[in-house]
């Protein structure tokens, strides 16, 4: 397949080599750029000046990547997505994981109350003296225990400018006294202890940075966390939290968290595989490594062409934002099917050099949900494939 003479030399070379590495392969496939994943791993360290990384499990879904990243200086411990994972994690040699959201599968509390080990290498988040309840009612407590179960609290990071909320809802806990009424709360029950907190900033983290309005929230929302964020602390610790950790940040935010004195670590995933919805950042560029291919089955006209499959829509508001795209530069979706379940037809000039039998690249728009279309990835050094490592779906896990 030739780019076309509206194709971007970049795009092009990408779409290339990436086809000779798999060249052998039968797509639909995902291939990893392993040298575009550690570039992207050591600017994120970079960005977080000294801070040590989280890597958010739920951006990368693959095993083979949270164990290359975790013998790399600059990231520390996993930030799992739910229990059963964390679990999965702990049992596999992760002894660091910290789930980013509540639970209520009380057959994995139950797994976790059961063993001391899995207790000291997993921290529950909770945001609610119901969740308090509910883990107390599987352990058959109220009562002490020799390992007690690790908790960190999950703090409204949003914006609030009058009735106006900017951000992401998450948690009903957002003053300083609501969280240290938690940590009594926890206290108080026995076999508890609350170990850190946690802000999610997502109207920070989550949002391109080009409009001159999105940067002055930005700032904004930024001194108003730091603020509250040192509140929060200060009012746990009084309340008798020992505080190991605590949490800020996403890959969109890294610098703005980091330079919190309060912030002890940040959390980062997406910016490792460099989806679509990061394209629109001023602050950093990361380079995009995961990539998936579609075989084309037919040509309906001169200048469309219909690849096998792609319906891989992103979570999030149904938009085009949510839409993969393609990696060579004159071909798009038809706005009128976008990426279908079987089959996605693509327009534009380079279609005309596309032929059937040929393999066209796409960029998934959100990072790790692309691999639960895929069991395994293919990792491509230069213009080879240098090894196939499976994806959680490849080693038969979902989480949700």
């Amino acid at each position: 397949m030739t780019t076309g003479t509206t194709a971007g030399a970049e795009h092009g070379s990408v779409c290339h080599r990436l086809t000779a590495a798999t060249r052998h392969l039968d797509p639909p496939l995902a291939a990893l750029d392993v040298a575009a994943l550690h570039r992207n791993a050591a600017d994120l360290v970079r960005r977080a000046g000294g801070r040590p990384i989280r890597v958010a499990s739920k951006s990368v879904r693959c095993r083979w990547v949270l164990d290359e990243l975790m013998v790399e200086d600059g990231f520390s411990g996993v930030m799992a997505y739910s229990l059963a994972e964390a679990l999965w994690l702990a049992r596999s040699g992760m002894r660091d994981v910290l789930i980013g959201y509540p639970t209520v599968d009380r057959a994995a509390l139950a797994q976790l109350l059961a063993d001391p080990a899995l207790r000291a290498a997993i921290t529950l988040m909770v945001d609610d003296p119901a969740q308090l309840t509910l883990i107390a009612s599987v352990a058959g407590w109220p009562g002490a225990t020799e390992v007690p179960v690790r908790l960190c609290l999950d703090v409204d990071a949003s914006l609030r400018i009058g009735r106006l909320h900017l951000g992401v809802r998450r948690s009903p806990l957002r003053e300083p006294e609501q969280a240290a009424a938690l940590v009594r709360a926890a206290h108080s029950a026995g076999g508890f202890e609350v170990v850190g907190v946690m802000f999610y900033e997502a109207q920070i983290a989550g949002l391109p940075d080009r409009s001159p309005a999105v940067r002055l929230v930005k700032r904004r929302s930024a001194a108003e966390l730091v603020r509250r964020r040192a509140a929060v602390v200060s009012a746990v610790q009084a309340a008798g939290a020992r505080l190991s950790l605590v949490n800020s940040g996403g890959t969109g935010s890294l610098e703005i968290s980091a330079a919190d004195p309060v912030v002890t670590e940040v959390t980062a995933g997406s910016g490792l595989y460099a989806p679509t919805l990061f394209d629109g950042y001023r602050a950093f560029q990361p380079d995009p490594a995961l990539f998936f291919a579609l075989p084309v089955v037919r040509r309906p006209a001169p200048r469309i062409v219909t690849a096998f499959g792609g319906g891989y829509v992103a979570s999030g508001p149904a938009s085009r934002s949510r839409l993969p795209s393609p990696v060579l530069a004159g071909l798009k979706l038809l706005g009128t099917e976008g990426a279908g379940e079987v089959q996605t037809p693509l327009k534009g000039p380079a279609a005309r050099d596309v032929a059937v039998g040929d393999r066209v690249w796409l960029r998934h728009a959100k990072a790790g949900e692309l691999l639960e279309r895929f069991d395994s990835v293919h990792l491509v050094a230069g213009s080879e494939v240098v090894d196939e490592v499976p994806s959680y779906r490849g080693e038969g896990q979902n989480f949700g």
